[in-house]
């Protein structure tokens, strides 16, 4: 039987990523024990690799395919395939930013005050094209970790990923610059890309991730309605396209089915149940396949 190698990155996208999974269909036991989680895909063939190395498996073709960060592509400079972007990432639905940061206190406003400075980021080579880009020339030291903290002893400044920034703000360091905005992408190996069947197979697959990510934070929602309360239905209702409009056995009533944020359910239901809907029935959603 063919089988796809798949590389799922460890570390801190490994739970978003079983979960993004999970909702496409497909189920990941991993084990603290175990690089090579089960799939119930007897197509595919998984391996836990940490985001920074994946995309270099996957060039040299021992993964045909890999989930990474485009911040981690573009270190590399790996050459692979972007088979799709998906926008999630550890804490949220969106993209992440490598920035730079300086102790609040510290008077660097901007790329051009780096000059002659030292800066700690595992993102090395990255930060020195930033630096090339802005004309300036300083240190630029690999950080195992711990990278905030090291402001103002150890570095001046910091180049470090961030969702939210709050990480930052606790350790009473402000961002001046964005140095590069990153987002997961599914990458696959040039020959493996090739391959009729890989392709196939990494093709489905990111429908279906796609899909996953597009129900992220969206629920369905059906109800019934006479006729005559229809219109003020509709009027309550926001819509992922138009709702759609059902006849039941009974011509004098309709069913209504949508698509919306869950963040809005808690106030439009009541103002259905007021406008004259019944039977009301809010449903999880795994994929949205467009």
């Amino acid at each position: 039987m063919a089988k796809l190698k798949l590389g799922i990155p460890k570390g801190s996208l490994e739970n978003a990523t079983v979960d993004l999974f999970r909702r496409a269909g497909f189920n990941i036991s991993t084990s603290s024990r175990s690089y090579f989680p089960s799939i119930d895909d007897p197509e595919i063939e998984c391996m836990l690799i940490r985001a920074q190395e994946m995309a270099r498996y996957v060039q040299d073709g021992i993964l045909d395919a890999g989930l990474t960060g485009l911040d981690w592509v573009s270190e590399v400079g790996a050459d692979v395939v972007a088979v799709a972007d998906l926008i999630y990432a550890k804490q949220s639905f969106g993209k992440v930013r490598w920035v730079l940061a300086v102790p609040e206190s510290s008077d660097i406003n901007c790329a051009k005050d780096l000059e002659g400075k030292t800066i700690a980021t595992e993102l090395v080579a990255t930060t020195k094209r930033y630096l090339e880009k802005n004309g300036v020339t300083a240190k630029v030291e690999f950080s195992w970790g711990a990278t905030e903290v090291k402001p103002p002893v150890l570095a001046d400044a910091i180049v470090e990923v961030t969702e939210t920034g709050s990480s930052l703000r606790a350790n009473k360091l402000r961002i001046v610059e964005t140095v590069l905005e990153s987002n997961t992408q599914l990458i696959a190996n040039i020959a493996s890309w090739e391959d009729a069947w890989k392709r196939s197979k990494l093709q489905d697959l990111k429908l279906l991730l796609d899909g996953a990510i597009a129900a992220l934070g969206k629920v369905g929602l059906m109800l019934n309605v006479h006729k005559d309360s229809l219109e003020a239905v509709l009027g309550v209702l926001p819509a992922l396209k138009r709702p759609t409009v059902s006849h039941l056995s009974d011509g004098e009533w309709l069913a209504v089915n949508t698509i919306l944020d869950e963040s809005t359910v808690r106030s439009i239901i009541p103002r259905l149940k007021a406008a004259g809907a019944e039977g009301i029935v809010e449903y999880p959603l795994n994929k949205i396949v467009m």
